[in-house]
């Protein structure tokens, strides 16, 4: 059976005439926005609007000569755009745009930021993200950002949190239009309904976010530790100690080396050398990918179902796609495509237990392909994209848990940068390559032991990690409470 996802907001309602306000856009309207009104009129604060305390409220631009308005960091004012914002609420200096001296003191001057400017996103994928400039430097902000200063009497503090609390986001989600580029304009941004309790409340609000904010970074960098510990621990299970090798930009490469092989540096630098010579050299015999694949199948895209006629022979399944990979070689399998495929593809290609996922195509300008994810579950409703390889292995020889930690660690290496090529904006796994790797077969029960000692440090990253989001939740709650 497919699962579908179920919606709990009503496509369908009604509203009186009389509730109809400055906009006619239906989602303003919905159901769960009533309840917003209720908690401004019980509450037993004083209810302002974001106009009401703020010394200002404005939004930035970009710079109308283009490319001539920026310049190199050293020389340059911060220019931050939203998504300059990180999740943990900070300003990624490291990445910003850095502009002219003379175009922010006259051109942008009326968004020139100050310490303690809440910032709010108000165009585009990031809108509703919330910050605090919390700095002394100078800099600015492009129109995707609205700035609010707030009085003397107010905490900006207090102002971030509520703000970045489920009341407030519910404001958020109230006033954005949800059209092809979602949008707020200054006047909306004012209209924000704001409880102001007592500034002793509001710094109390404030030392309860901060605490939890503390030590949900001390768990996720608790976590982060155990999540960096793998690879090395994998690998020195097996044996295998990575010499520092620096690439030369400049290389000699004798001829019988390239014979019937790539032609391209990159394969011949001196770091995938020593990574294979460093494998093979450990205390376990060897063997390449390919001789212990079985099957090696390739993924199927489908059809849309919305534009397919006739079904006749066809089934609608789930599809995964890189975007279902994460970073930490988990898959997400919570936004999964829906496609038609042909009943007997499907039924080649659709996922069994110990399944291994290789990413072939995709990748970013700073993330090479060969991300790898392991089926670890039952999942045959599901198939996969044509972005992606699946590699069914010889199990009595090689458990896919360890192979799937092996082939993590290898690419924690850098080793995938070596082998895929990028003729378009599209970089691809050069699978013969990668059939090639060698891997080393220590007995089953140190391969067993190897992967249960991956997945317990995996696993006490992910619990560390749903501990810290469970911390901030509880503290959101406990500010909700004070507020409401």
């Amino acid at each position: 059976m497919l699962k579908t996802e179920i919606h709990n907001r009503p496509e369908i309602f009604t509203i009186w005439s009389d509730e109809i306000e400055r906009r006619i856009d239906p989602s303003f309207y919905r159901p769960q926005f009533k309840e917003l009104e209720k908690i401004f009129t019980k509450g037993k604060y004083k209810i302002k609007t974001l106009k009401d305390i703020a010394e200002k409220i404005a939004s930035g631009a970009t710079p109308l000569s283009g490319g001539n308005a920026y310049t190199s960091k050293q020389d340059g004012i911060p220019f931050i755009r939203s998504g300059d914002i990180r999740a943990d609420k900070t300003i990624a200096f490291d990445d910003l745009l850095y502009i002219k001296k003379e175009i922010y003191q006259i051109k942008l001057k009326s968004s020139q930021l100050k310490k303690g400017d809440v910032l709010i996103a108000i165009v585009g994928a990031t809108i509703g993200q919330v910050s605090l400039y919390d700095y002394e430097r100078e800099a600015n902000i492009n129109q995707a950002i609205a700035l609010v200063r707030v009085k003397k009497d107010i905490n900006p503090e207090y102002v971030k949190e509520y703000l970045l609390s489920n009341i407030g986001q519910n404001q958020l989600n109230k006033i954005k239009r949800p059209v092809a580029r979602a949008n707020i304009n200054l006047d909306e941004v004012g209209s924000i309904k704001i409880p102001i309790p007592s500034i002793t409340i509001q710094n109390e609000i404030v030392a309860i976010m901060q605490k939890a904010y503390e030590e949900k970074r001390q768990k996720e960098t608790e976590a982060q530790k155990l999540l960096d510990s793998i690879d090395d621990y994998v690998l020195g299970e097996l044996g295998i100690k990575i010499p520092e090798v620096k690439n030369e930009m400049i290389f000699v490469v004798e001829s019988d080396e390239i014979e019937d092989k790539r032609i391209d540096p990159k394969a011949y630098l001196e770091k995938p050398k020593a990574i294979l010579k460093s494998i093979r050299g450990s205390k376990y015999k060897t063997k390449e990918l390919s001789k212990i694949v079985i099957e090696s199948i390739a993924g199927e895209w489908g059809s849309d179902p919305l534009s397919t006629e006739n079904m006749e022979g066809y089934v609608l399944c789930n599809v995964l796609r890189n975007t279902n990979f994460d970073n930490q070689f988990n898959l997400n399998f919570d936004n999964v495509a829906q496609r038609l495929m042909v009943k007997t593809k499907f039924n080649k290609i659709r996922l069994k237990l110990g399944d291994i996922l290789i990413e072939k195509s995709g990748g970013s300008p700073v993330q090479p392909v060969g991300r790898v994810a392991l089926i670890k579950e039952d999942k045959q409703e599901y198939a996969f994209s044509n972005f992606l390889q699946c590699f069914r292995i010889n199990q009595e020889e090689c458990l896919p848990e360890y192979l799937f930690a092996y082939l993590k660690a290898i690419y924690g290496l850098g080793y995938m940068e070596y082998v895929q090529n990028q003729t378009t904006g599209i970089k691809n796994l050069i699978m013969e390559e990668y059939l090639s790797i060698p891997i080393p077969f220590p007995p089953l029960l140190l391969q067993n032991k190897i992967a249960e000692g991956a997945s317990f440090r995996r696993e006490k990253a992910k619990k560390l990690q749903q501990e810290a989001e469970e911390l901030l939740e509880q503290a959101k709650r406990k500010v909700e409470e004070i507020i409401e």
